[in-house]
């Protein structure tokens, strides 16, 4: 384990040659010797609908969160992927910049980048991290920063998995949302009274479990089987709407591949993911009650959001997620944390997983590293302003699992009225939206009916971000 700490943290911004962004006059910001414990749970493959006022899907905990702190209405990932959009999370540098571009073979490059865990670590947190690591996809060794590791190979499985804990393979019995929740649990209960922590909670669920044949299914936890009975979910406009106007989209595709099944997900599939959020929501749960124990609770930022989204059928997608439309790029972000947040609050900020690190490193009191990309939502926390970006970056660089989307790798900037998507392998296929008129995605304007300076306005404010510029 990587344990040790610098004498000062003065000594921190010395040696790494960090900028600090804390803001210590902000109203808000900890005072030394104050710094709030942080719990930061990220869910996989979970939509923003999934979870925000969802019809019939009952999350006690979740709604609790919601209601006493804020729910953001427009977070994004900047990669809807899982190994980059985790890095992302981690480094608060876009894919681009931190090169975890896919989910191949990253191991020896996460073991190197610098995460905001690893910073608080330096800074005096005694942090753990339970979970889905997935950046290197065979290596679930202890990477740096943590003083507890508990993860697993891969996409690991959900019942009686094979655990790595703090190096020594054990092996678990039981369901992955519960035993992980428990090593989070017992790591809050023996945390140290005389440092602030950081718990990183990592859910598999709802990332669907993988079966030969590219076989996906979605196994709630025992007891949850025959939630919601025979509920059908709602489907918005975009649910298996033709491709017009989506050339890439449009391409010939053999239906009868597994990986590209037509139509997107059976409802009853469907039904079956949301029962899975209810162990995840047990599992905020039983963290709620740690904290309550311990009488720190109001003392805690406590985090909930995703990787990414997921397809329910809309243009008849299902597993390629990987796309820059909103059910696979609009994911929950709920914070709790009363010294700061008002409840109930739902921001309108336009943010990106790329702004989660320095936020919670300005509140940890860390230094925040100078070539970060994300911008601290602290101000939109505390309702000193309205939002802190104009723009944010959605990149995915193309594989080859799924036929549909092959070759269709692109970087996208989102606005807060449009969307432009630019297929970096396809000529003549880019796609453009106005998300004020058509926040289905369904009308691309592209070739010839863009309003006049839009997309040179978006081009070059690409552009800019690309090169650090904006």
């Amino acid at each position: 384990m990587d344990s040790m700490r610098p004498a000062k943290i003065a000594l921190v911004v010395v040696a790494m040659g960090l900028a600090s962004c804390a803001g210590g006059s902000r109203e808000g910001a900890p005072s030394e010797g104050s710094r709030p414990n942080i719990v930061f749970v990220l869910l996989d493959d979970v939509r923003y609908d999934d979870v925000i006022d969802h019809p019939f899907v009952d999350l006690p905990n979740l709604t609790r969160l919601t209601n006493e702190g804020a729910s953001f209405q427009r977070f994004f990932t900047s990669a809807p992927l899982c190994s980059p959009s985790r890095a992302i999370f981690m480094t608060g540098q876009y894919a681009f910049h931190n090169g975890i571009v896919d989910n191949g073979e990253r191991a020896e490059l996460s073991h190197r980048i610098v995460t905001f865990p690893r910073l608080l670590h330096d800074a005096g947190y005694h942090t753990g991290f339970f979970g889905k690591w997935h950046m290197g996809h065979e290596d679930d060794s202890p990477r740096p920063g943590f003083d507890r590791w508990v993860s697993f190979v891969g996409q690991g499985v959900y019942f009686d998995p094979d655990l790595n804990v703090d190096g020594t393979l054990v092996k678990g019995e039981g369901y992955m949302t519960d035993l992980l929740t428990d090593h989070a649990v017992s790591f809050i209960g023996a945390a140290p009274e005389d440092e602030p922590f950081l718990v990183f909670v990592a859910q598999k669920a709802v990332h669907p479990e993988i079966l030969p044949d590219y076989v996906r299914t979605f196994p709630p936890a025992p007891g949850d089987e025959g939630l919601y009975g025979d509920a059908e979910p709602d489907h918005g406009p975009s649910w298996r709407a033709p491709t017009t106007g989506k050339p890439a989209l449009s391409r010939p595709v053999d239906h009868d591949d597994p990986r590209s099944p037509e139509g997107g997900l059976p409802d009853d599939v469907i039904v079956n993911r949301l029962r899975m959020l209810s162990a995840v929501d047990r599992g905020v749960g039983r963290l709620i009650e740690a904290l309550e124990a311990r009488g720190i609770m109001d003392e805690t930022i406590f985090v909930v959001t995703s990787d990414q989204g997921f397809f329910y059928g809309e243009f008849g997608l299902a597993q390629e997620r990987r796309l820059a439309y909103e059910p696979s790029t609009h994911v929950p972000l709920l914070v709790r944390y009363p010294a700061l947040v008002g409840a109930g609050a739902a921001p309108d900020a336009l943010a990106s997983n790329v702004d989660i690190a320095p936020t919670l490193l300005e509140l940890g009191g860390a230094p925040v590293p100078a070539d970060m990309d994300g911008r601290s939502l602290v101000p939109v926390l505390d309702g000193s302003v309205e939002s802190v970006r104009d723009e944010l970056l959605v990149e995915y660089y193309s594989d080859q699992v799924f036929p549909r989307i092959q070759n269709m790798g692109y970087k996208a900037l989102r606005t807060n009225r449009f969307k432009y998507i630019r297929y970096e392998e396809l000529e003549g296929m880019d796609e453009l939206y106005d998300l004020d008129s058509d926040p289905f995605e369904l009308d691309n304007l592209l070739p010839d009916r863009v309003p006049a300076g839009v997309l040179e306005d978006l081009t070059a404010r690409m552009r800019a971000v690309l090169d650090g510029t904006r």
